[in-house]
């Protein structure tokens, strides 16, 4: 099962710090309404035309949830609007309404993902760009999707226990029953989308505020992302966070993102870290599939370069894997052999590690203002200085 409780640590009180020419910033940005029905819905998602959810987060809705949603549908009650950002003609990419659409998606399918296989499931995606008929129907990835509303199987309601190809008469009114669509497009500035982190850091889906990565990761979808989301499955790294699943918001993910954001750029790190990491996201999409094959290289050999370091080596004083730690080392061992477009050789030596963890100036460089300027910068010297 995902762990659901906080399992890493800043390494202090982690403040963003705002440049004062970036506070204000205007947009040009026209939206559009649209009701499309749900069979049309339906085949914009299996044209590709608009990307589904499973692409860019996990599915987190249990089938109680979705089933709810399946019934408001069916019975005429509105459900919240989505939001779609237009990328290109024909293109859109799914902002808000994950959830309700990969609802329907699965409902329309027959078919409901199992828990522990979600993560696993974004990256078939990722792949095919679809669930395969084989996948779909293995039964070690799904179960029916047959609606559920309690946890009796007396459940009065006249739905339970239906799905989409037993729901007779009305299959053809949840059909055409629409579903109010937003398409945004950013018509100004012209150079980046960044209007669509901000509006969409604003929205509330469904009560869950979607955190900083997932919204990231659907802004920034490419090559590169798909290489994070395997190397965060790497058993070498998740015995490193001592976390054996993935974070179902991907906290590991950005993690993972920030470690080579600062490999490349820390040098030259500005707060905030969100704007830091949105440009790295931005510039890593244009990545050749050469160059991320060779990162992904770099990453696992770093973690070989971890192999034989006691268990808990990037836990902190508070007992869960410590970002400011990882953050700092990962750079050190890796910047040589990335200008020399190598691998990792050797192991990290763990006394240089215990080292690092006690030196005054890095425990300073982590006990507040985590993402501040100087303090990141710090972290990374004396890392370097240390390991190297």
């Amino acid at each position: 099962m995902v762990e659901t409780v906080q399992w890493w640590d800043e390494g202090g009180k982690e403040e963003e710090e705002d440049s004062p020419a970036a506070q204000i910033r205007e947009y040009d940005i026209s939206s559009s309404p649209n009701d499309f029905n749900v069979m049309t819905i339906m085949s914009f998602l299996e044209s590709g035309r608009v990307k589904i959810p499973a692409f860019q987060r996990n599915y987190v809705w249990d089938i109680k949830k979705a089933s709810k949603l399946i019934e408001s549908i069916i019975i005429g009650l509105p459900i919240p609007q989505i939001f779609l950002f237009e990328r290109s003609k024909n293109s859109f990419l799914v902002i808000d309404g994950q959830q309700r659409l990969m609802s329907i998606y699965y409902f329309m399918k027959g078919r409901f993902p199992l828990k522990d296989k979600r993560v696993q499931l974004r990256q078939i995606f990722d792949e095919h760009g679809e669930v395969p008929e084989a996948t779909l129907y293995d039964k070690s990835f799904f179960s029916d999707f047959e609606l559920r509303f309690g946890d009796d199987q007396r459940d009065p309601n006249p739905l339970s226990g239906k799905n989409y190809k037993t729901l007779d008469d009305l299959a053809e009114q949840f059909r055409l029953r629409t579903i109010r669509n937003v398409i945004i497009k950013q018509n100004l500035p012209t150079n980046d989308d960044s209007s669509m982190y901000e509006i969409f850091s604003r929205l509330n889906s469904g009560g869950v505020n979607l955190g900083s990565q997932e919204l990231r990761a659907c802004l920034y979808h490419s090559s590169f992302y798909r290489m994070l989301y395997r190397i965060n499955a790497s058993p070498h790294w998740r015995k490193l966070t001592g976390q054996p699943e993935a974070d179902l918001h991907m906290k590991d993910i950005e993690v993972i993102l920030r470690g080579f954001a600062l490999l490349f750029e820390g040098k030259v790190f500005k707060p905030s870290m969100n704007r830091f990491l949105n440009n790295a996201s931005k510039k890593f999409q244009e990545y050749s599939d050469e160059a991320v094959v060779y990162l992904e290289g770099l990453f696992n050999s770093f973690l070989a370069a971890c192999s034989d370091l006691p268990d808990k080596s990037f836990f902190g004083n508070s007992g869960v894997f410590t970002i400011s730690i990882f953050d700092a080392v990962f750079p050190a061992v890796c910047r040589k052999p990335l200008e020399a477009k190598l691998m990792v050789e050797g192991k990290v030596d763990p006394s240089k590690l215990t080292a690092l963890k006690s030196d005054p100036e890095f425990l300073a460089a982590s006990q507040s203002r985590t993402a501040g300027q100087g303090n990141v910068r710090m972290r990374l010297d004396r890392a370097e200085k240390i390991l190297g």
